[in-house]
């Protein structure tokens, strides 16, 4: 029998979730589908009842329904809990249950680099629902010094406040983005959506950033402003790729209990960047 999964979102044009995991399900001789489905907030309640009264298996969920999908979820694991949070649905006999696999995702797109946690001063580039699982992640490091920057001090603020209600004793402060200095940052995330469109400019300036940091672009559409900028300075810097591949397997594995071909589905993902490029 045919299993289904998907994606809901508004919009859902944009996502590359069902080229990554229909490549998956093809490698392996799976016998199921990826579908994606553009969800309005107002109806979410509703279609999520139609789906798993269809027999759908799993889900991701994408902006802006990772926080509206809260009140919709039997259960939540541990880190979706904690972040207010899902962007995976696993469906069992009826019941929902919520995960947070972004976490994941950032932590293993860093170790790909050969990015090791250690006690280091790192900046974090926005406040929003991505630079809140990037920050979980980060300061899960014991002697981390990090720094939030953000258009709007407030919400830096505000992300900083929760932070050291979870984690008492991390090194954690706030910054409006004019104030952020890059001197003396070991590692530079940015969790905006500065460079997803032609004609950004990088979210921030790096002539005084060490050769010797790590710049990651959560933006997965393009080689970024920011990142192309990290790499004439000399530092080793990607983007978000391999963050959405490695949330994305994270995610087949809760569903499937077996390894994701993570080749595969990078492939799948790099293929149909250039395709949306091209066109």
């Amino acid at each position: 029998m045919t299993r289904v999964f998907g994606v809901m979102g508004h919009p859902i044009d944009h996502s590359l979730s069902p080229a990554m995991h229909q490549a998956a399900f093809r490698a392996l001789g799976l016998d199921a589908i990826y579908a994606p489905f553009d969800v309005p907030r107002a109806q979410l309640a509703s279609v999520l009842q139609g789906l798993v009264a269809a027999g759908i298996d799993g889900l991701n969920v994408t902006v802006p329904l990772k926080e509206a999908v809260l009140p919709c979820v039997d259960a939540l694991q541990r880190e979706a809990r904690i972040l207010r949070a899902v962007n995976t649905l696993v469906i069992r006999q009826g019941r929902l249950i919520g995960y947070n696999t972004d976490v994941e995702g950032f932590a293993k797109a860093l170790a790909e680099l050969g990015w090791r946690p250690k006690p280091c001063a790192a900046l974090l580039l926005g406040a929003g629902g991505a630079a809140k699982a990037v920050a979980w992640a980060l300061t899960r490091t014991r002697g981390i010094r990090l720094t939030i920057a953000n258009r709007h001090r407030a919400r830096a603020e505000a992300l900083v406040r929760w932070l050291r209600r979870q984690r008492p004793g991390c090194h954690v402060a706030a910054q409006s983005l004019r104030e952020a200095q890059v001197d003396g940052q070991d590692l530079l995330v940015n969790a905006t959506s500065v460079g997803m469109h032609p004609g950004d400019v990088p979210p921030i300036d790096v002539t005084n950033l060490s050769r010797r940091a790590v710049v990651y672009d959560l933006v997965y559409h393009r080689t970024t402003p920011l990142v192309q900028a990290a790499r004439r300075r000399g530092c080793l810097a990607t983007n978000g790729v391999s963050m959405l591949v490695y949330q994305g397997a994270a995610s087949f594995r809760l569903w499937w209990h077996r390894e994701p071909p993570i080749a595969v589905m990078r492939q799948a993902v790099e293929r149909a960047i250039r395709t949306r490029q091209a066109g």
